[in-house]
């Protein structure tokens, strides 16, 4: 379970203060508002690419308030995949299990279920630049996905695509939370999206009622 506990975030005029929510165990909690309230910003903050001035981020009962990135055990796909040009698929599904340290035989087996998983056996040995915008996005997905994290953050991770492509990729993803049991938050700018996603919808707004962007 994520639990956010009274953070606060101030970054030159912008603040945020005494934000909480929670997103329980193996479910998708979608996190709405306007461009520019902050919802971004406070996936940042959980990922540990930016600083609270004050509270607490807890996951499965673990302060990650204060740990570097890679201790934190999320992943991330963010809008714009973030895929390394030089790295194929294959060695993008291997890389977190690489970093980590798992053996090869659980590499290779981590990579064979994930590729079947998100239909793309066939892409493997493909580099990005080779990907179609939908293929590409299930590389990132399963890349984010590949070292099991106890959260997995979508940082408006459907935008962009073409209508049919971003509903083949909604169901796939809601199945890979499904049956990987991930805990995953979502920042998305459309309702439909977010109630067909999620267990549970979040306005910014109403957590921080007084606030203004």
């Amino acid at each position: 379970m994520l639990s956010i506990e009274s953070i606060s975030i101030e970054s030159g005029q912008f603040k945020l203060k005494d934000i909480s929510f929670t997103v329980e165990s193996g479910t998708c909690t979608s996190l709405m508002g306007p461009s520019g309230s902050g919802k971004t910003t406070i996936m940042e903050a959980i990922c540990g690419l930016r600083k609270i001035t004050s509270g607490t981020i807890l996951l499965n009962n673990q302060d990650i308030t204060h740990l570097r990135p890679a201790e934190r055990k999320l992943s991330i796909v963010p809008q714009d995949n973030a895929l390394f040009p030089h790295l194929t698929v294959r060695e993008h599904l291997a890389f977190g299990p690489s970093i980590q340290k798992w053996n090869q035989s659980e590499i290779e087996q981590r990579i064979n279920h994930l590729a079947e998983g998100m239909s793309i056996s066939h892409l493997l040995d493909r580099y990005p630049s080779n990907l179609s915008g939908g293929e590409a996005k299930r590389v990132a997905l399963g890349r984010a996905l590949a070292t099991r994290p106890a959260l997995l953050c979508l940082d408006e991770a459907l935008t962009g695509l073409d209508d049919d492509t971003h509903d083949e990729i909604l169901s796939l993803l809601k199945d890979s939370i499904q049956n990987e049991g991930i805990t995953a938050l979502h920042i998305t700018h459309s309702m439909k999206e977010a109630t067909q996603l999620s267990d549970k919808v979040i306005k910014l707004g109403d957590l921080q009622p007084n606030q203004a962007p």
